[in-house]
């Protein structure tokens, strides 16, 4: 039976009836169907793959975050407060290679799925005297598996400021330092724009 103040409920009420997932014919009648037998947890991982596919507002993300939380599914409460901080202020996703500790790079690895650690990124801009002009964004490791010194990964970047960051585009190269080294070297994937409450792709909310 569907608990009509489900989470789960009101974030597949925020699509159209008629979306689906081009590549798999996963549409919002697969989330109600799975929602009626009490597969809370499929239905979680379907609107997540619908959410991928048609950008949703942070309400949405917001309510993904509530069910993982009811379920007592705490790695996705994380990840779920992380996609709802994209859709609100924007992000970057790139693929990082670290330096090796010996030729300056930090000596352990970065855990997955943290979002934790927030270093400083070169992305181009300079200051008054002609200097890098450092900006911060939080880092998130894609996948199971830590990024080791001298490894690479995909990651998903949130800036402290999404607008100066706007300049970018798929394929520049960008580098992170933790301290005034190179720490790092990043390849920018994709941008990923704010959306806004009708889920369109909008400018940051202030």
């Amino acid at each position: 039976m569907v608990l009509q103040n489900s989470p789960l409920l009101k974030a597949a009420r925020l699509f159209p009836a008629d979306v689906r997932i081009e590549e798999t014919g996963i549409d919002v009648a697969d989330v109600l169907e799975y929602l009626k037998h009490d597969e809370w947890e499929l239905a979680l991982l379907l609107l997540e793959d619908l959410g991928d596919a048609h950008p949703q507002p942070p309400e949405f993300w917001s309510l993904l975050t509530d069910a993982a939380r009811l379920m007592w599914l705490m790695s996705d409460v994380a990840w779920y407060q992380w996609r709802h901080n994209e859709a609100r202020n924007g992000g970057i996703r790139a693929e990082l290679c670290l330096v090796l500790a010996e030729s300056g790079g930090r000596a352990t690895p970065i855990p997955p799925s943290s979002g934790i650690l927030r270093p400083m990124w070169d992305i181009g801009h300079l200051t008054s005297a002609g200097e890098p002009l450092l900006s911060i964004a939080r880092l998130w490791v894609e996948g199971p598996d830590p990024l080791e010194p001298g490894g690479c990964s995909l990651v998903r970047l949130l800036p402290l400021t999404f607008e100066h960051w706007q300049h970018l585009k798929p394929g520049d190269l960008i580098t992170m330092h933790e301290m005034r080294p190179l720490a790092g070297r990043a390849r920018v994937i994709e941008i990923i724009q704010p959306v806004t409450a009708d889920g369109q792709l909008g400018q940051q909310d202030r």
